[in-house]
């Protein structure tokens, strides 16, 4: 059994049953090599034609027309694996498996207790014999069959993180499942995947084409909390607990009820996900998600019911996607516009903010906060155009944003210190330039997105935090007097007297660099 005539490994069988892998040719060794000699720090463009020699243009290629990437060859958040972790670490009945260097592996697991993971994180770890003779497979597929107990699990994650992915290790051929137990391999390499939140994409995706093909060929168990008595709208992405409950009661009066949340909690959800009648992209980069309903024919309705306006205008794309009557859904929008209206009117918010992250949900807090009163002239995004976020970036252009898709971290502090906001709400490297600089700044995944979004509960939850953080600028400008050139430059570090400048070592380096960058220069005009 080979991998369909493409280089890279050749996968058969002993006469013992163990798995045979063996290089067709000198590429795939080569590929291997090139990939553990450089790891990580190969570079983008060494680690991914490695990848397309072992054979795994097909995904790459996938992966481009899924993710597009920005002006950054790199991704700028954390591992993007981390995402695709974490979704499979929330999942109950799930094993994850990871396969890469071990100090990736150690860096993803660290990361993912840190953020709440309750169980172990499996490792498959691997030397330069190991994978350049294809060992590795034999291991990962030995530790998955060790593993998959049907009395404690439901699925089997086995995850590729660079270095097997730039090696070809050919997670596809692992078993469909093993004694009940579903088995999903994904690639998740940082020199395909631009953003730890697309990562949450691929996953949710390949599991649910595993269960939309289980459907297909069969009844399926019912989830555990059973099937609605009306029809369901599926969401799509991570949310604050308490909006799902919100998005139902506002689509109580159309006659629906909001279906589970994707990515999933347990594998039955995803059967009930695939029997909606529509899905809501609220988060709108689950690229590879949304091809999956549309394959079930599902419609799929962008935006979400945030501020008012989102709120009118996302009822009534539901209405449409249901053929509810046009009166019910006004009833609908009478009954919680005016509460929406209401608690936006209470809570105002004044003052310039920039706002930026990678969540995939910028658009939406932007349009919130532009209603509560705010002025934001600029929103950077991650993550990509899609046109599921369309109706977002109209309105938000309309108001007179600038909204930038794939932003990156030069694009978000440039905005930042060309506006100076009241308040900049970002990233964890933007929040740290932005105190230094002596602007109040707030972490959008922790202090933004921990909060309600949507409809009436969401209409006022933001006006707290916002309101506290600008009301802090003259404690801000206090504390940068206080420490103005303190701990950057020279004085960075701990002394415990003055430090000893060196000037003239300082401008030899300087005259090396300068020679050094007239030779590259040189060199590229031959």
């Amino acid at each position: 059994m080979d991998d369909g005539g493409r280089q890279g490994y050749e996968v058969g069988f002993d006469e013992n049953g163990a798995v045979q892998v063996i290089a067709s040719n000198g590429d795939a060794t080569k590929t291997q090599a090139t990939a553990l000699e450089g790891g990580c720090t190969a570079g983008k463009g060494a680690m991914e034609a490695a990848a397309r020699t072992a054979g795994k243009s097909d995904i790459l290629d996938q992966y481009a027309r899924d993710y597009p990437q920005g002006p950054h060859d790199k991704p700028q958040s954390m591992c993007p694996a981390f995402g695709s972790l974490r979704v499979g670490l929330r999942m109950k009945r799930t094993a994850t498996i990871l396969s890469g260097s071990a100090c990736c592996v150690y860096g993803l697991t660290f990361v993912s207790h840190f953020y709440g993971a309750r169980r172990s994180v499996g490792y498959v770890p691997f030397n330069s014999e190991t994978l350049v003779t294809g060992k590795l497979f034999e291991d990962i597929r030995e530790a998955v069959h060790d593993i998959a107990d049907p009395a404690k699990l439901d699925v089997v994650v086995v995850t590729n993180l660079c270095v097997p992915t730039a090696s070809g290790v050919p997670l596809r051929l692992l078993p469909s499942e093993i004694n009940g137990v579903r088995i999903v391999g994904i690639d998740v390499p940082g020199f395909g995947i631009p953003t730890h939140a697309e990562a949450k994409d691929v996953l949710a995706g390949a599991m649910l084409n595993y269960a939309r093909k289980e459907i297909e060929a069969g009844p399926v168990a019912m989830p555990a909390s059973g099937k609605s008595d009306r029809p369901t709208l599926a969401l799509l992405g991570e949310m604050f607990p308490a909006d799902p409950m919100v998005i139902g009661q506002m689509l109580a009066p159309l006659g629906l009820a909001a279906g589970p949340v994707v990515p999933c909690r347990e594998w039955r959800e995803l059967y009930a996900a695939l029997d909606c009648g529509a899905v809501a992209a609220i988060h709108p980069f689950y690229t590879a998600a949304v091809r999956e309903f549309q394959a079930a024919g599902r419609a799929v309705i962008g935006s979400a019911p945030v501020g008012h306006d989102g709120t009118a205008s996302w009822l009534a794309a539901v209405g449409d996607a249901y053929n509810v009557p046009a009166d019910q859904v006004a009833a609908a929008q009478n009954q919680f516009l005016p509460m929406i209206k209401q608690a936006l009117a209470a809570t105002q918010i004044k003052g310039t903010i920039t706002l930026s992250g990678y969540e995939g949900s910028e658009l939406l807090v932007a349009r919130l906060l532009i209603e509560s009163g705010a002025d934001v002239p600029y929103v950077g995004t991650a993550c990509p155009k899609t046109p599921w976020s369309a109706d977002d970036a109209a309105w938000l252009e309309a108001k007179g944003v600038k909204v930038k898709y794939r932003a990156s971290l030069e694009d978000d502090c440039a905005a930042m210190e060309a506006i100076q906001p009241d308040l900049a709400i970002g990233t964890t490297p933007v929040v740290q330039k932005g105190k230094e600089l002596g602007i109040p700044s707030l972490y959008f995944t922790n202090l933004i997105s921990a909060r309600p979004l949507m409809g009436p509960a969401g209409a006022g939850s933001l006006a707290q935090v916002v309101n506290a953080a600008i009301a802090n600028k003259d404690r801000m400008n206090g504390m940068r007097a206080f420490f103005e050139g303190v701990g950057s430059g020279d004085t960075a570090g701990v002394w415990e007297g003055a430090p000893n400048l060196q000037p003239s070592f300082r401008a030899t380096n300087l005259k090396k660099l300068e020679r050094a960058a007239k030779a590259a220069k040189a060199a590229e005009m031959i």
